[in-house]
């Protein structure tokens, strides 16, 4: 009797194995989504250097809005990714290194799968960017940043739960191209409504079973500078005043992560020179009401989702020749130094592609990547894990403006990038 009882007892337990194996299989391919913001604002008298513009050497003087890192975590039942977008001028190739081996340590989360980004806003403290950095009181403080993107990626993952996902686009004439031509022949920083420029509002929409939305990833190419150089207050700026809007308008709940395009000849329609006073935040309130409202209406647009899941990511690092920062000319004249090396890092979400970049990168290369991509629904992170400055297109070189004297690039980068993202998204 106990034979045939422990033999009964054995086929029920593998039974149990097998169906618990089908019911792991079926998990296989379904998307989970789980999402976390966390402030990173300095303490309000810190008075940190801001990094983005010179002359500000005095440190900021006030926060006119907070700071935020937003993170994005998926899984497909056998992969996990991660998006994390800094309210940041860049990420420097320390600060990447750091964050992505402890992420890959503590969350378990590979580098290979995650897209660390910067908004790029110009009114951040310069102290987020140097892991090294000597001064104790700004170290202790970038550490205390650096501590709170790993918990809020381990707070993103294990809010895990099942999700849908789906994709459109827009359209918003709040960036202008700004390589001017100048009354002397020289090319600056200015307003060319001539110039290329990509007006393009890309929205992934990652929602619950019930509907519920749970994230936004948003991309735009244009600079985080409605603050301008004289401005003295800790700001998110455009990007922040975009995400801020659309998150009241869905709840404290929903994270809307706000990336940058191929912005680095994009400047707002609008930028000013002094301090965010009450006659600088309606612009910054308008715009990002424009950029925000932009956001919802495609997120709302979007009439299909999927809870099928698949993610492929893979990086890659290529060469350029390099030169020193030069002077302003009428001609493009350069100094060798270096080779520049340029990080590229694609996420597929299934057939949306992902495309990182570790630089400001001229619109004219975002959008060729995008004309010469095998998947429709593709954008361009710009300032993705690591910093390799500006990197601009071949035909900039005969306009040379503010990226051309500013690039550690002597030429190549345009094909570099667009080519090796090319093979990584062939290959993957």
């Amino acid at each position: 009797m106990k034979r045939i009882f422990g033999a009964f007892i054995l086929v029920i337990s593998a039974l149990f194995i097998a169906l618990s194996g089908t019911a792991n299989a079926q998990e296989i391919g379904m998307l989970r989504v789980g999402a976390a913001r966390v402030n990173i604002t300095p303490p309000a008298d810190a008075a940190f250097q801001m990094s983005g513009y010179g002359g500000r050497d005095e440190g900021f003087t006030s926060i006119h809005d907070s700071l935020y890192y937003r993170i994005i975590v998926l899984d497909d039942g056998d992969t996990q990714a991660a998006i994390v977008i800094g309210d940041v001028l860049f990420i420097r190739d320390l600060w990447w290194e750091e964050l992505s081996s402890r992420i890959e340590e503590e969350v378990g989360i590979q580098a290979d799968n995650l897209l660390l980004a910067a908004t790029h806003t110009h009114g951040a403290p310069t102290s987020l960017y140097n892991v090294d950095e000597p001064d104790e009181r700004l170290r202790a403080y970038t550490k205390d940043v650096a501590d709170k993107i790993v918990r809020a990626v381990q707070t993103a993952k294990a809010s895990l739960q099942p999700a849908r996902m789906g994709v459109g686009r827009g359209h918003a004439n709040v960036n202008i191209n700004r390589t001017a031509r100048t009354y002397n022949g020289q090319w600056r920083i200015g307003l060319n409504p001539d110039g290329p420029s990509d007006k393009t509002v890309h929205v992934v929409k990652f929602e619950d079973l019930n509907g519920e939305l749970i994230a936004l990833l948003a991309n735009y190419s244009v600079h985080g500078t409605v603050g301008g150089g004289g401005n003295l207050a800790i700001t998110a700026d455009l990007p922040g005043a975009t995400s801020r809007f659309a998150e009241r308008h869905y709840g404290d709940e929903v994270v809307v992560a706000w990336t940058s395009g191929a912005a680095g000849d994009q400047n707002p329609l609008y930028q000013g020179q002094d301090d965010l006073d009450d006659s600088r935040i309606r612009p910054l309130t308008v715009l990002g009401q424009i950029l925000g409202e932009e956001v919802i209406r495609v997120s709302e647009s979007i009439e299909w989702t999927t809870r099928g899941a698949k993610l492929r990511g893979a990086q890659k690092v290529v060469t350029v020749p390099g030169k020193e920062r030069g002077e302003y000319a009428t001609e493009y004249k350069y100094v060798e130094a270096d080779s520049l090396e340029i990080r590229l890092s694609v996420l597929m979400i299934n057939n949306v592609a992902l495309a990182g970049v570790s630089g400001e990168v001229l619109t004219g290369i975002g959008m060729r990547l995008k004309e010469e991509s095998p998947y429709a629904e593709t954008m361009m992170i710009t300032n993705t894990n690591g910093s390799s400055g500006y990197l601009v297109t071949d035909e900039a070189y005969k306009t040379p403006g503010y990226e051309v004297v500013s690039t550690r690039a002597r030429s190549g980068a345009e094909d570099a990038i667009v080519n090796g993202l090319l093979d990584l998204l062939y290959k993957l």
